[in-house]
């Protein structure tokens, strides 16, 4: 077995990835990966959790989101990539872990209490989702993942994880379970390209991996600057300047776009200039994963090869965590 330290990570299939998915995850997973014994978990189950009105969608987004893990780099050699509603010891870890975790501990995670809030449930919540902190438990738990790659608002769901982990521990008398560490991007949440919120496919302010050049450029002409920085020679607000989120987070060279931010405060530096220079880097960035994604996209049957090779895979390994789970907790084994 090998000693790389093991990270799990995913997303839920509930349409292709975009330029936020890429800045918060995408890029360090293919860093990370052959440092790393990384599993992609397509978290189609999950998705379901707010989504159950429209199942057909979630399948059909499985193979495109392997087609988009694959063309920012994933290599499958080394990384294991795996649909989670066919790794039935996923549901029967969830079910055994919900026993040592309260409705009220539920409801009381941060990361919970934004999601159900920001979608309007009030007291209408899918116990599906209600229940995804012991879900994720059951996620990293049977891969045995120590490393959780996520946004610093995800983290309270790794914290909740490693609770369960310690109750199952007591319980069992022994450290069988390992706790994670989330392990977080410098580069927060991408905001969308109208400033107004983090970038999401439902909220129409995504630009997809696959944009076109013209789509780049319409999304960074839409992208919100300094109102109050009317003419180049006026001084100029960073903070909040969208366009310069964008070149913190993808302009190769932080040297010049710290030179940028000072001319820009002082004046003398135009808006224009500033959406030219960021619509060059997002082109030469999603231009070749455009070109990869579209030839993967050809061969459909080899991207569901992939995923059907890696999923046995995880599935040997899921179904050892719970069993030895299931033997540490005493239960009835025929």
């Amino acid at each position: 077995m090998s000693s790389k330290p093991v990270i799990l990570t995913g997303d839920r299939t509930t349409g292709p990835l975009h330029l936020g998915h890429y800045a918060g995850s995408l890029r360090n997973r293919v860093a990370l990966q052959h440092d790393h014994r990384q599993y992609l978990l397509l978290a189609d189950a999950q998705a379901l959790t707010d989504n159950a009105h429209d199942p057909a969608r979630i399948a059909r987004n499985v193979i495109e989101v392997a087609t988009d893990y694959l063309a920012v780099g994933i290599d499958q050699a080394v990384t294991t990539l795996c649909v989670q509603s066919a790794l039935p010891a996923l549901a029967e870890l969830t079910l055994l872990y919900l026993n040592f975790v309260t409705v009220a501990r539920l409801e009381r995670n941060p990361t919970i209490k934004d999601e159900i809030q920001a979608r309007g449930f009030g007291r209408d919540i899918p116990a599906g989702f209600l229940c995804y902190p012991a879900a994720q438990a059951a996620d990293i738990t049977a891969f045995r993942a120590t490393l959780v790659p996520v946004g610093a608002d995800q983290a309270p769901l790794i914290e909740q994880a490693n609770e369960i982990v310690r109750r199952i521990n007591r319980q069992a008398g022994r450290d069988l379970l390992p706790e994670a560490t989330a392990l977080i991007p410098p580069v927060g949440r991408l905001p969308g390209v109208d400033g107004r919120a983090k970038m999401s496919k439902s909220g129409g302010n995504a630009l997809p991996l696959s944009a076109c050049d013209a789509e780049i450029a319409a999304a960074v002409q839409r992208m919100y600057t300094d109102p109050d920085h009317p003419r180049a020679s006026d001084p100029g607000r960073v903070e909040g300047n969208v366009v310069f989120t964008y070149l913190d987070a993808f302009d190769p060279d932080p040297d010049e776009v710290g030179a940028l931010k000072e001319r820009y405060r002082r004046g003398g530096l135009g808006d224009a200039a500033l959406k030219q220079r960021l619509a060059g880097i997002l082109r030469d960035l999603l231009g070749p994963i455009r070109e990869r994604r579209a030839a993967i996209a050809r061969d459909p049957d080899r991207v569901r090869d992939v995923l059907r090779t890696g999923t046995a895979q995880a599935r040997r390994l899921t179904e050892e965590t719970r069993d030895a789970v299931q033997d540490a907790l005493g239960l009835f084994r025929l």
